[in-house]
């Protein structure tokens, strides 16, 4: 497993997948996964739209809209397993046209763009973990999706911070139903042992998990629960948007 600090090896993959990015753009010019314009691949005018969950106090424990830094009624009800969680931005608007279209579309080359709005959010509000690690498909889905979402955000998200990436650092070892349409009870117990760490050298580390959406969190809380397993000292969280669930429940 790699060691905390810049990773050199992550950085320059980072740079040559830029660079043949740029090169397919000359061929394929991008179209913006917003709002359909061409020219770029998340435009401006839909970058502008962007609701950043900062904008507005957010629970510093779950990371949902809150009415001040404290803790918040989710938290008050049931704290989350994981040490602190951060998410860029609302579940909304050209962001939740944008997400669709990466997962649902096969727009793999999104992935970019919006790993950035995640590394903008985090250069604001860092949290102390030594190393990356994408929440994995199922191998199925995997194969059916032809990628997966999280883990070409946390390549990119590592690549542009230098944190270290543990690509395959954890595996989901149960096949689970789509967490679309359940509530927060049935989440958890739809992704209940479904994660498994890789390897033994987890003790003392303090994993960032990396996922495009946070609901409920049952997902993250999952694979938490199997890190801290394998002896992480804390575990964190950062999302690229923040589904509203409304009033705590």
């Amino acid at each position: 497993m790699h060691t905390p600090g810049r990773n050199p090896i992550t950085l320059g993959i980072g740079a040559v997948r830029r660079l043949g990015g740029a090169l397919l753009d000359l061929v394929y010019p991008p179209t913006c996964g917003g709002c359909g314009r061409a020219g770029t691949r998340f435009c401006p005018r839909c970058t502008a739209q962007v609701a950043w969950l900062d904008a507005g106090p957010f629970c510093l424990r779950c990371g949902r809209p809150t009415f001040a830094e404290t803790a918040c009624p989710w938290c008050q009800t049931a704290p989350p397993l994981l040490d602190a969680i951060r998410s860029a931005a609302l579940f909304t608007g050209p962001l939740r046209q944008a997400t669709h279209a990466f997962k649902y579309t096969g727009r793999a080359d999104l992935a970019e763009p919006l790993a950035g709005l995640m590394v903008a959010f985090w250069e604001r509000h860092p949290l102390p973990a030594d190393l990356t690690v994408p929440v994995p498909l199922h191998p199925n889905r995997q194969r059916e999706r032809g990628f997966n979402q999280a883990g070409l955000l946390a390549q990119a998200f590592a690549a542009r911070t230098g944190l270290p990436l543990a690509l395959e650092g954890l595996a989901r070892i149960r096949e689970t139903a789509p967490q679309v349409g359940l509530n927060a009870q049935e989440r958890r117990d739809n992704v209940r042992g479904a994660f498994r760490a890789q390897g033994d050298a987890w003790a003392g580390r303090r994993p960032l998990l990396i996922d495009d959406v946070c609901t409920t969190g049952a997902t993250l809380e999952a694979c938490a629960r199997a890190l801290r397993s394998a002896g992480s000292q804390a575990v964190y969280a950062l999302t690229l948007a923040r589904a509203d669930l409304g009033p705590a429940e």
